[in-house]
């Protein structure tokens, strides 16, 4: 497949278009947003803009698609509101949060969301146990990114593609949209699974698709 993303409404469009795909390069060749970019437009050396790194901000801020650590194990990805809810109706089935978790919930029932700082002091941890903590709430499909603010610093303010990122609850994030799919999570599983195998840009094979899902 030739690369085609190389804007915030390309990116936008691949998103909408698989419904539900990872940030990075995975197992399933072509099925990633990191492949389907132009080269060049991939963040990188100097003279090369910021790309899906930062076009990613945009694509939240639709307000119907879901951006955060969900797949491969833990990976950055993206999803519709349609192909999320699915999604969350089969994690929240399998899974319970731990002490962590549950503080951080009550923190973001209470204030809306929270930041890694906020984390970190909520539990007297580390950046990278924060991470760690925040990342499973996600694929938990109890916490998604909520926004992203872009970081200028330096004498004349400059944007490297520093960024801060703040999670809150998926009902809040989508709270124009219902999240009850009205299926079990088994149905939920086989949907997003035969909706993949449609879509992928090649063939992949069930065990494939659901290591993707994890």
């Amino acid at each position: 497949m030739t690369p085609f993303i190389n804007s915030p409404e390309s990116m936008e469009q691949a998103i909408r278009e698989l419904g539900i795909v990872p940030f990075f390069s995975n197992r399933i060749p072509g099925y990633s947003i990191q492949e389907m970019t132009v080269p060049g437009c991939w963040f990188g050396g100097d003279g090369n803009p910021l790309g899906p790194w930062d076009w990613k901000i945009e694509c939240l801020h639709c307000g119907d698609i879901a951006y955060g650590k969900y797949l491969c194990g833990g990976k950055a990805a993206f999803a519709t509101v349609k192909w999320y809810k699915e999604l969350m109706n089969v994690r929240r089935s399998s899974s319970t949060p731990d002490a962590q978790g549950k503080a951080i919930m009550d923190f973001v029932n209470q204030f809306g969301s929270i930041g890694i700082k906020e984390v970190r002091g909520l539990l007297g941890i580390k950046k990278s146990a924060a991470d760690a903590a925040v990342t499973r709430l996600q694929q938990q499909c109890r916490l998604v990114t909520g926004d992203i603010t872009r970081i200028y610093r330096g004498q004349f303010l400059t944007y490297n593609g520093w960024q801060v990122s703040s999670f809150c609850d998926p009902a809040d994030y989508f709270m124009d949209y219902s999240l009850d799919c009205g299926r079990s999570p088994k149905e939920s599983r086989e949907l997003i699974i035969k909706h993949l195998e449609e879509v992928l840009p090649f063939p992949a094979s069930r065990e494939e698709i659901l290591r993707i899902l994890k």
